[in-house]
Parts: C-alpha cells; sequence; structure tokens
C-alpha cells in the first residue's frame, strides 16, 4: 500500500515488556510522534491490546514496542486483521526483532524503520495441539527448551536476555527428563525414541540470542526442525556451550531439517512453548508453516 493511502500507523507499547523497563519509553515516544500521522497506544494488559489492534482499518501498520512475548499474543489478531507489522524491541528475548534485522538499532532509528520502510512477505509459524492453533513467529519448543521457558518465568529480577536462560537451564539440568517421541516431517519418520526436545525454529536463533539454526530464513516457506536425542544430565549440560555459541549442529545427537509440516507423538505430555509463551502439555502436535502469511517490516 502507497504510503499516501495507508491508514494511520498504532505503535502500541507494551510497559510490561523487559520487566517494566519498556514503560519508559512512553514519553520519549510521544514526543517523538507529535505532529506525526502515527499514534501511540500503552496497553497494560493482553485484551487493551487486542482492542486497539481490532479498532484499526483492517491493514494498517503496527507498530510493537515489545519483545517475542508480547507479540505471540498479539500475532493471532495481526494475523485476522491483515494488519502490517513493524517492531520497536524493547523485550528480553527479541529473537523476531533479530531476524528481522533491528535488534541492535537505537530504538529512535528503529522508529524511524518501522514508520516508513516498506514491509515484505514473512512466513509465521503455527502449532496445532488438543483443538488449539497457536501461531509463532520464531519457534515453538517442544521438550526441554520449553521447559526452560517455562522455568525462565520464575528467575531472579535482576537477570534478563541470555543470563535468565542459562539459569533457567541449569536448573531444569537438575531435575532433567526426557522423553521418547515419534516425529515425522512432511510425512516421513525421522525419529523413534527418546529425545531432549524436538523444537521448531522460523529465526536462526531462540532463547535470547542461542544461534541455533544459523540457516533458518523468514521468507523461505519452510520452518527447521532441532532435534535434540537421548542426553543424560552431564551430556545436556556440555551440549549447552555448543548451543549458545552454534557449534552444536557437528554433535552426533542432534539434527537440523526443513519442513513444512511437522508430527509429533509423546508418551507423555510433552511441555511446550511458543515464542517464549508457555502452552498446555500435550501428546501430540502438528507443526507447519504458513508461507508469507503476514506482512512484516525487515531489513
Amino acid at each position: 500500500m502507497p504510503p499516501a493511502d495507508r491508514p494511520p500507523t498504532l505503535v502500541l507499547l507494551n510497559p510490561h515488556a523487559a520487566g517494566g523497563r519498556a514503560a519508559r519509553l512512553v514519553a520519549p515516544l510521544e514526543q517523538a510522534l507529535a505532529g506525526s500521522a502515527a499514534r501511540l497506544a500503552v496497553a497494560p494488559s493482553v485484551a487493551q491490546a487486542h482492542a486497539e489492534l481490532m479498532a484499526q482499518p483492517r491493514g494498517a501498520r503496527v507498530v510493537v514496542a515489545g519483545g517475542d512475548g508480547t507479540l505471540q499474543r498479539l500475532l493471532p489478531v495481526l494475523l485476522a486483521q491483515g494488519h502490517e507489522l513493524a517492531l520497536l524491541p524493547c523485550g528480553t528475548g527479541n529473537d523476531t526483532a533479530r531476524a528481522f534485522g533491528v535488534h541492535r538499532l537505537a530504538w529512535r532509528e528503529a522508529l524511524t524503520i518501522a514508520l516508513s520502510a516498506a514491509a515484505r512477505p514473512t512466513d509465521v509459524g503455527e502449532a496445532e495441539h488438543d483443538g488449539q492453533c497457536t501461531p509463532f513467529l520464531s519457534s515453538l519448543c517442544a521438550g526441554f527448551d520449553a521447559a526452560v521457558a517455562a522455568r525462565a518465568l520464575h528467575a531472579p529480577g535482576w537477570l534478563r536476555g541470555m543470563p535468565r536462560y542459562l539459569w533457567a537451564t541449569l536448573v531444569e539440568i537438575a531435575a532433567l527428563r526426557s522423553q521418547s517421541l515419534s516425529v515425522q516431517l512432511d510425512g516421513k519418520p525421522v525419529h523413534e525414541g527418546p529425545a531432549l526436545f524436538a523444537s521448531s525454529l522460523n529465526t536462526p536463533s531462540y532463547g535470547s540470542g542461542m544461534p541455533v539454526t544459523p540457516m533458518a530464513r523468514v521468507d523461505d516457506g519452510q520452518l527447521r526442525l532441532l532435534l535434540a536425542g537421548r542426553f543424560g544430565r552431564a551430556g545436556a549440560l556440555a551440549m549447552m556451550p555448543l548451543l549458545s555459541t552454534g557449534t552444536h549442529l557437528w554433535h552426533p545427537k542432534v539434527r537440523c531439517d526443513p519442513f513444512r509440516e511437522m508430527q509429533i507423538r509423546s508418551t507423555a505430555p510433552l511441555p511446550l512453548a511458543a515464542d517464549g509463551e508457555v502452552l498446555l502439555a500435550s501428546t501430540a502436535v502438528t507443526v507447519r508453516v504458513r508461507p508469507s502469511a503476514l506482512q512484516a517490516v525487515r531489513q
């Protein structure tokens, strides 16, 4: 849509993002947007954020000021309304912002790009289980890493970013449990037996910047399976530095494969998390890609 014909832009800020530090942007954003066609809305609750999105004309541009968790909660409405997405990264994880090329920008530079740059077709992942359908932009974790995401919610408040996830990882290793999984990619069996996790990536990183699937792209029409097989506590602990540095893919118990649809079956309820947001555990989940489902501003 040409800029002259585009509906007014909504800048939607989650004041709870990054442990409440995002609220510090309210006054600077009001000043930066004064006299522009963009409007700032501060949404302390998911219900308020959804109401703001629903009030926008279909196909409007929405600049989300928050992190991956904020995006995950807003994504169903963004997709349903056909809104364009731009990011002002101010969350804890920011893996979607990394994939969009705006993570390291100062907020004023990121805002300029978010307000003026063209949007491009962007893939979205989708997880279906127990009658629920959850879209995601960065990752769908299944197993140990989903349990880590749940544990990170209770990390000490002074921890942020990757240190928060590393703390949660160490605590979760102490209570390590692997699952017996059956995994199929595009109808073909690829794993049967114990596994630490079988997660799906749309972005090159997750867990606040761990470069676990460096070949992943948000516009290639596919997702990436990251599967870790049977690991004990010592093996899982040794794997963490490899995941953090992107040197894990050589390991014989790790595989990374592209797919368009994946089925996971588990003998026990499998922990799940979409973009770091904890979902109900399930014994069966289907993950698929929705190619070019979202228009998003990316560098």
